[in-house]
């Protein structure tokens, strides 16, 4: 088994298409995967994708159930490059924040940020009160990177499935994965339309 493991985590919230893509993308960036899956995703994941846990394990190395707290996973011995949790429900958000590991998920969070390991939480959830933004703040200050998936338009994408490759790319770029399919922005080129950045327009 190698150290270029990702963890991959999908918890209920709307978007469970972003961590199946996570997994074809570590997939063909040869990464290994390690996936958790809760309860409430897979609810969520047959009703928006059509996907089945199947489908999940065929993209994944290695898949345990969300009650499994003696895995691998659970333990800070087991070394990875970290973890993504794509889509993050609020609820999932709410354990990592406070060490409540009752689940496999929220477990291998854990472990990851007592590691100091990245932690990436593709956050699903708008508009925010202020106990999401506390919450939020919690698990930003406890080291992990709290990255909503907000689309970029800047590469023109045509497809939702363009939006969500992009989203996941730069997602996987905090782990050092490279992506070829990822359009970086390298400026505005002078007379294609807009202000130039140097003359003073917000």
């Amino acid at each position: 088994m190698s150290d270029r493991r990702v963890i991959v985590g999908i918890s209920g919230a709307s978007g469970a298409i972003y961590g199946v893509r996570a997994l074809e993308m570590l997939g063909d960036a040869g990464v290994e995967t390690h996936l958790v899956v809760t309860r409430a995703a897979r609810a969520t994941l047959h009703e928006e994708s059509g996907h089945t846990m199947a489908d999940l394990r065929d993209r994944a190395d290695v898949t345990y159930s969300d009650n499994d707290l003696g895995a691998a996973l659970a333990s800070g011995s087991f070394r990875t490059l970290g973890m993504l949790v794509a889509p993050c429900s609020v609820k999932s958000l709410s354990g990592i924040a406070h060490s409540y590991d009752d689940t496999l998920l929220v477990r291998a969070a854990d472990v990851t940020l007592k590691e100091r390991r990245r932690l990436v939480l593709l956050l699903r959830e708008t508009p925010l009160h202020a106990g999401h933004l506390r919450l939020m703040s919690e698990a930003d200050a406890a080291g992990a990177v709290i990255m909503p998936p907000v689309p970029a338009f800047y590469d023109q994408p045509a497809t939702l499935d363009d939006v969500v490759t992009h989203t996941v790319s730069r997602a996987l770029d905090l782990f050092d994965v490279e992506v070829p399919r990822l359009r970086r922005w390298t400026g505005r080129r002078r007379g294609a339309g807009g202000s130039d950045p140097s003359d003073g327009a917000d």
